[in-house]
């Protein structure tokens, strides 16, 4: 069969070559979304929660990612290097003051700008010992931050926790 024309007399689907270059037109089939079917009858049920990708009648479906170890960590500690609020919730803080206050005295009231002063104040205690804390891991050459370190630091500042914190049995 010449190229132009076909043995009817019509012109054939496909452009007449082009000279010096092999050109084709490849079609593109169209697939159409089918639900799988196993053969009771019934929808098989999803894929495995596993991590890896599992084939299925038609394609490869990607699972959820997973990143390295420690990934994830270092993206927490920028996103909160870079905020200014608070780590520690307001409300919880709130009803742990309400209780402590009822240890002392039945019904008090706070200003919530004394809340507000309370929690700064807490929540840079606290950061202070964790930047201590860590200064002690790395001294021992670890990453890890430990209890023992924690407890170093408090009793160098020369803090003193309860009998019932510590961890040690009451004699």
């Amino acid at each position: 069969m010449k190229r132009g024309k076909s043995n009817s007399g019509k012109k054939d689907s496909l452009p007449p070559a082009k000279s010096g270059k092999n050109v084709s037109k490849k079609r593109k089939k169209v697939s159409k979304t089918r639900k799988k079917v196993s053969k009771s009858g019934k929808k098989d049920s999803p894929p495995s929660k596993s991590g890896k990708k599992v084939l299925s009648r038609y394609k490869f479906v990607p699972r959820h990612r997973r990143f390295r170890r420690g990934t994830v960590a270092l993206r927490e500690i920028r996103k909160y290097q870079k905020s200014h609020e608070m780590l520690i919730c307001r409300a919880p803080f709130q009803r742990l003051i309400r209780e402590i206050h009822q240890d002392f005295k039945g019904d008090m009231r706070t200003q919530s700008a004394a809340v507000l002063a309370l929690q700064e104040a807490c929540e840079a205690f606290h950061y202070s010992l964790f930047e201590d804390t860590n200064y002690c891991a790395v001294h021992a050459k670890r990453v890890t931050v430990m209890p023992k370190d924690i407890k170093l630091v408090e009793r160098i500042r020369g803090i003193e926790r309860p009998a019932d914190v510590k961890g040690n049995k009451k004699r």
